[in-house]
């Protein structure tokens, strides 16, 4: 595997340069892209730049984080707050998902779209309206452990951390996620199955396989 050093703002005008071009293959007519990567690898930020991107393409675009599809913590902290498999397992409320995201821009969807559902921090519903995607408005959806659930993206790009690169960047309070991204590694190998690998050891310097 060949990987090319880039700059953040190259990276991000290669990418949003192919979703313009994006064409769903089961004919919907909203481009489902997906950002996949630990926190610490910051997915959001690339994710917003994207949109930007996109925007000034003439292509509306809309930015869902996985943090506003997690699961009540009456649920997901049903093991404790600091169990790795409960992280993996549970947290993200996949069923939420299909349900308000991805089944209405599924091809024969509404288009009509629930950014968000719950605050993580607060643990309350956002109460956020919803959003009607017209057609050829793209999907940008960014978090962690997003591989693997059979969800239909067109494409998916995953920033990838070393295993060391991962535990020096995430903070002390969160290092005991770490064991659920090496899971996460092993079961479902991201950097192979992702359609676009962009590696972010160095924040400054990242590199991909275009």
């Amino acid at each position: 595997m060949q990987l090319n050093p880039i700059s953040w703002p190259a990276l991000t005008e290669a990418l949003a340069d192919r979703i313009t071009d994006l064409t769903p293959a089961d004919g919907s007519p909203w481009p489902r892209v997906a950002v996949d990567g630990a926190p610490a690898a910051r997915t959001g930020e690339l994710t917003e730049a994207l949109a930007a991107a996109l925007r000034t393409r003439g292509r509306p675009a809309l930015r869902v984080s996985t943090t506003g599809f997690w699961r009540a913590a009456s649920l997901r902290l049903e093991h404790g707050r600091h169990d790795p498999d409960s992280y993996y397992d549970l947290w993200l409320d996949t069923g939420a998902l299909w349900r308000e995201v991805l089944g209405p821009l599924s091809p024969d969807g509404t288009g009509r779209v629930l950014p968000s559902l719950r605050d993580p921090a607060t643990d309350r519903a956002t109460r956020a309206p919803y959003t009607e995607l017209p057609p050829g408005a793209v999907l940008l959806l960014d978090g962690s452990l997003l591989l693997g659930h059979g969800f239909p993206f067109d494409l998916a790009v995953h920033l990838r951390l070393s295993p060391a690169a991962l535990a020096r960047r995430t903070p002390e309070a969160d290092r005991w996620t770490l064991p659920a991204f090496a899971r996460y590694d092993n079961e479902l190998h991201p950097a192979q199955t992702a359609d676009i690998l962009v590696h972010a050891d160095d924040p400054r310097r990242p590199a991909w396989t275009t």
